[in-house]
């Protein structure tokens, strides 16, 4: 057999051994990767960790994390020493970050399923508690606010990434930038920083009023 022939058959055998792997993910699969690949470009995890100020060892939690396309990202940046709080209300997609961190191997990944006003975490456990695509969806936002006080370290921070109707033309899933500020005074937070750099979202970052 020449050569062409052997290259030939190495070729159709690397195809055919790749299949059963491109078969195995789901269409729902790869829809969840387009978006998270959208969400990432507009979003971009490491410039926002930067800016938060999270580094090794800390502990944060992701509130509302959904398929968890943030908590690996957190995960990643604490490193072993550290700890990310996964948390959602829906039973079935904290299951599914549980599976997702166990399959790229964090150790560091614990997860909560939480209620509607309050994310259930433990008291005082909170270097940085993070909500990123989340809070227009709250049914109780001035509760749960509330309700995570409590979790965060005397000197730690929240963290809210939303969409700014000033920035975006997607209206629908935006919170105005002075009912952010409101509502957090309200809450028992004062601001410590606005970040304004993502082409439609704002990264408000808070800390509780010390009265």
């Amino acid at each position: 057999m020449n050569k062409a022939a052997i290259l030939s058959g190495l070729l159709g055998f690397l195809v055919l051994s790749a299949a059963p792997v491109l078969l195995a993910q789901t269409d729902e699969e790869m829809v969840e990767a387009e978006w998270e690949r959208r969400v990432n470009a507009r979003q971009p995890p490491e410039a926002i960790m930067d800016a938060i100020g999270l580094k090794p060892g800390m502990i944060i939690a992701d509130i509302g994390a959904g398929t968890g396309r943030v908590a690996v990202w957190l995960a990643r940046r604490v490193g072993p020493r550290g700890k990310v709080y996964a948390n959602d209300i829906d039973a079935e997609a904290v299951d599914r970050i549980w599976a997702r961190a166990k399959r790229l191997g964090f150790q560091n990944v614990s997860t909560v399923v939480g209620k509607s006003d309050d994310p259930l975490l433990p008291a005082g456990a909170l270097d940085i508690a993070f909500m990123t695509n989340v809070y227009h969806h709250m049914e109780k936002p001035q509760a749960m606010l509330a309700a995570i006080r409590p979790s965060l370290k005397p000197d730690g921070i929240l963290v809210i990434v939303e969409r700014d109707p000033a920035k975006s033309s997607y209206k629908a899933e935006a919170t105005p930038r002075e009912d952010m500020i409101r509502q957090l005074s309200e809450a028992g937070y004062e601001m410590v920083r606005i970040e304004t750099f993502l082409s439609e979202d704002n990264i408000y970052i808070a800390r509780p009023k010390k009265y």
